[in-house]
């Protein structure tokens, strides 16, 4: 878990800081160090009451360990703990943020978009979608019911219309409904989700965008999970379809706090039109007097902002380019690669039942039973039963008319199926199914018990 190899680069790091600033008198804080090594013992130990995100037995929720770059980097600007809010507070910082911005949107096919890192998604979506009720008052937001439900809620608390759109078998939204509703006239954005968290399906956006131009709508894609995956050589030809236009929507949304590799919190917003800045001009009497360059305070809803992101995600896009073919890319391509793998043998066994192909790293399944309430129940036992065992999954709720698409045999006794859910983000995935599926079988073997 601890690589030594970290804490020396983090004192090299800080050993070079520390020259820029030798001109200064000396001024040392003192703190009570025998105090304060209790009381980080005391919060190592409650630490150890989490679940392994780290290695790769968490097989669970989307938790992806930072890398050593960006830990250590992350670290070392903490010393100066610089705000992005300002050029004031986050001189040198803000202009990494601004060429780590640069980095991503030439990621998706934008020279010069106009955008910033958040504190994640949530706060990322929150500014898309404030800007679309700003060029579109009042009208309505679509998004997929299987999109973050961070979109429903944002849309309440922005005063803005929404409805969920239904989705089809591989978890994407479907069209009909999406032109059904558009054609009302009412609508003002459609959120097209490339990869949605619960089952990482990535909506079939040339579809979407050409409807967006039929009906004179704008798209947001919100690919806070998946938005890295364009990299990836090996995408199913559809979904390749899908990240090849992303550079024609109005507005993207992605996370490099989880397959960028970044610690919470770091998301980022970017917007292919830089006009749409106008919309966040303010007055401050205070922060903006030492440059006429802009402050990245001037387009972003937040005002304080960690520095340490931008020097965190400017380091690792540093020694891993953002490039089709890097090790980067190679790393998802693992992914990717671990997912299909794991559904195969899922299919292959004689104890669970996968849903639909993945189409990212997210692998949907469950136990076999009869029925709706014997599988939900079974997969609780095995949710259980695998952790005791060092395995640690997830559970998905879904509607049974989607479960039984893919188990038709399966008595519909309940409105929902309780399902298990494995994000396979971690490139060391494909080297841990053998252990994982014995866990699993074992496991299963227990729930019918």
């Amino acid at each position: 878990m601890i690589n030594q190899k970290e804490l020396k680069l983090l004192k090299a790091s800080l050993d070079t800081l520390a020259e820029g600033y030798q001109t200064l008198p000396d001024f040392t804080p003192d703190f009570d160090e025998v105090e304060a090594a209790g009381i980080l013992q005391t919060v190592a130990r409650r630490m150890q009451d989490n679940y392994p995100y780290f290695h790769p037995l968490y097989a669970g929720q989307m938790l992806k360990p930072p890398h050593a770059i960006a830990r250590v980097a992350y670290a070392m600007s903490l010393w100066v703990n610089p705000n992005n809010h300002a050029l004031d507070g986050g001189k040198a910082s803000s202009a990494l943020e601004k060429e780590c911005v640069v980095e991503l949107g030439r990621m998706f096919g934008w020279d010069q978009p106009l955008g910033h890192l958040t504190g994640g998604g949530t706060m990322a979506n929150l500014e898309a979608l404030w800007v679309a009720g700003r060029l579109h008052p009042g009208k309505r937001i679509l998004a997929s019911r299987q999109a973050h439900y961070t979109h429903k809620r944002l849309s309440e608390v922005l005063g803005l219309p929404f409805t969920a759109v239904d989705v089809d078998d591989s978890g994407r939204m479907q069209l009909e409904h999406i032109e059904e509703l558009v054609a009302k006239g009412d609508v003002g954005t459609i959120v097209a989700t490339m990869g949605n968290t619960g089952l990482g399906a990535v909506d079939r956006l040339p579809a979407i965008l050409d409807l967006a131009v039929k009906y004179g709508v704008r798209v947001h894609a919100d690919a806070a999970y998946g938005g890295y995956f364009g990299l990836a050589s090996t995408l199913a030809p559809e979904t390749r379809a899908a990240y090849d236009r992303l550079t024609e929507v109005e507005s993207i949304v992605i996370d490099p706090h989880k397959h960028g590799l970044q610690p919470y919190g770091c998301g980022c917003v970017l917007f292919r039109d830089a006009d749409v800045g106008r919309f966040y001009k303010h007055d401050s009497p205070f922060t903006y007097f030492s440059s006429a360059e802009l402050h990245l305070g001037e387009i972003s809803l937040e005002c304080s902002r960690p520095g340490a992101s931008a020097v965190a995600l400017w380091a690792t896009q540093q020694l891993l380019p953002l490039a089709p073919g890097g090790a980067f890319a190679q790393g998802l391509e693992q992914s990717l690669g671990a997912a299909r793998t794991f559904h195969e043998r899922l299919a292959a066994s004689d104890d669970y039942q996968p849903l639909m192909n993945p189409e990212l790293d997210i692998v949907v399944y469950m136990p076999k039973a009869d029925d709706a309430q014997t599988a939900s129940k079974r997969t609780r036992h095995v949710f259980s039963s695998a952790a005791e065992k060092g395995l640690h999954l997830a559970m998905i709720e879904l509607p049974v008319e989607l479960v039984t698409k893919f188990a038709p045999e399966l008595v519909a006794n309940a409105e929902t199926v309780t399902c298990l859910r494995s994000v396979l983000m971690k490139p060391e995935h494909a080297d841990w199914l053998d252990q994982i599926m014995t866990i699993l079988a074992a496991a299963a073997q227990e729930a019918r018990e």
